[in-house]
């Protein structure tokens, strides 16, 4: 059986991801380094691309990495100097870097911990950990309102485009990654269903509309 490896963590810089990529390897952790750089030369397509280099691990990893990095974090720390931009974050900056551990990394995560700590702040592990709790619950939920795509798809199914196909795939299998490791669907079943009858419908439709067009196109 082969053990899927989801995305751990994204970064712009190169030379951070290859960074986090060896501390995980030092700790036995397998990892999967891609990046999503266009195979398609982006001036032919008259698009430019933001560059992410992404991390991928196995599900059952994501402790140990995520522990990983945090003593990793820690043991730099102390190196930070003063002009570190979180030192300009107010008291509810630093809250919410804390409440959304996920979009921060590691030593963002313990610097702002250590700020609060130091101006007194309550900085309660128990309510930190049940808020994340309900976070990712919250991250987990459907993504809401697809009506105007599965709209778009009945259209472009029954039209005979191309365009229903991948609409009605991309609805009735997109997933999303929590930060906890574990992979759920990003649509509701009923929009999952609706994709699945747009993508079948446009398979029926989008070969009768080549046929067509061929045969028109010779007379």
């Amino acid at each position: 059986m082969t053990t899927t490896f989801v995305v751990f963590k994204k970064y712009s810089s190169f030379e951070l991801a290859k960074e986090v990529t060896t501390i995980l390897q030092n700790k036995g952790i397998e990892v999967h380094f891609t990046d999503n750089l266009p195979r398609i030369d982006g001036n032919i397509m008259g698009t430019s691309y933001a560059i992410d280099y992404e991390i991928k691990i196995k599900p059952s990893d994501f402790e140990k990495a995520e522990k990983a990095l945090s003593e990793n974090a820690e043991n730099l720390i102390n190196q930070i100097d003063k002009n570190h931009y979180i030192y300009s974050f107010n008291d509810d900056e630093l809250y919410n870097i804390i409440l959304k551990p996920d979009e921060w990394n590691e030593i963002d995560y313990l610097m702002a911990k250590k700020l609060l700590e130091d101006k007194g702040k309550t900085v309660d592990e128990s309510m930190i950990q049940s808020i994340n709790k309900q976070r990712i619950n919250d991250l987990a939920k459907p993504e809401e309102n697809q009506k105007a795509w599965i709209y778009a798809g009945y259209l472009a199914a029954i039209l005979g485009g191309f365009l229903g196909i991948v609409i009605g795939y991309v609805l009735m299998t997109s997933t999303k990654t929590l930060p906890n490791g574990e992979k759920v669907y990003s649509y509701s079943k009923e929009d999952r269903a609706s994709g699945k009858t747009i993508f079948y419908l446009s398979l029926v439709f989008f070969p009768i509309y080549l046929l067509l067009k061929i045969l028109l196109t010779k007379e």
